[in-house]
């Protein structure tokens, strides 16, 4: 099983490191929607879903506003043309205030789950609810992607990615080695508290790394540690958050489209959580 995950890592990480370099920031976009896609349809699945009509228009529900937030600003265009309005343009960034409410779900999902792990676990909603809750957490992940890729570049974008991925391995081997204390044994019996300590120290190396390379000052370095550190914390319940999912689908993976890892949700559930908080915070650094 780990010869797989590395091998299927030794794979992906490269193109991902392609994709980040070399795509313009709109082929990247649409790269990283064909992603939420395939995970939109896993999330069907995982909550129940089994028609393929519904599950399509679940697909369309995601489609329609990618393609109109892709021309907001062509849309603002538009209007500051036709209704000789051109204070509209101001409203561009309003899109950033997008961030907020996926933050606190976040931030709400990791309280609860740290505080209710058996409670959160036998909640019973209505597919419905669970429907919204997956567009949501989709939408944003690719959204406040895109737009770090867009915004901030392909170096911060990478930053990002590496931070998730050597957290979730270094949490992996603490847990492994110093594991005693489970984290949350009703939900993911296998994660433990040293484990998600190595994954902090991780994050907190990290951002040293990055603050030496680039020679960031004292202030803009102590905040760089600061925000991956707490990006790694609520990557981590992210992936607890999917845990809850699958255990209450009884279900050990969403899917088996990536050898070792199981599904494109079993592989970017750290992420979803990670990526809104984490363009926050770079947003607070870098206006």
């Amino acid at each position: 099983m780990l010869l797989q995950r590395i091998i299927t890592a030794l794979i992906l990480v490269p193109l991902v490191v392609l994709a980040v370099f070399q795509l313009h920031p709109e082929y990247f976009s649409l790269l990283l929607g064909l992603i939420t896609l395939l995970a939109a349809w896993e999330w069907t699945n995982l909550i129940g879903i089994n028609s393929p009509f519904k599950r399509g228009l679940f697909l369309v529900t995601l489609i329609l506003p990618m393609v109109w937030l892709h021309f907001w600003t062509q849309f603002l265009e538009v209007i500051a043309q036709v209704l000789d309005w051109p204070d509209v343009r101001n409203y561009s960034g309003i899109l950033e205030w997008l961030v907020v409410p996926p933050v606190l779900f976040w931030i709400l999902m990791m309280i609860l789950i740290r505080n209710t792990p058996e409670g959160i676990l036998k909640l019973e909603l209505k597919t419905r609810y669970k429907v919204l809750i997956g567009w949501f957490v989709l939408f944003t992940t690719w959204m406040f992607l895109s737009r770090l890729r867009a915004f901030y570049g392909s170096e911060l974008t990478l930053y990002f990615l590496i931070l998730i991925w050597v957290a979730d391995i270094a949490a992996y081997f603490a847990g492994k080695k110093f594991g005693k204390t489970q984290l949350a044994p009703a939900i993911s019996p296998g994660k433990t508290v040293q484990g998600m300590y190595g994954a902090l120290i991780a994050g907190g190396v990290c951002a040293i790394v990055l603050s030496l390379i680039y020679g960031f000052p004292w202030m803009v370095a102590s905040d760089f540690l600061m925000l991956s550190i707490t990006t790694v914390l609520i990557s981590i319940y992210g992936d607890l958050f999917f845990s809850v999912a699958k255990r209450q689908r009884g279900v050990k993976d969403t899917g088996s489209i990536l050898p070792g890892h199981g599904g494109i949700l079993d592989r970017i559930d750290s992420l979803i959580a990670a990526v809104p908080f984490f363009y926050a915070g770079i947003y607070l650094i870098y206006p």
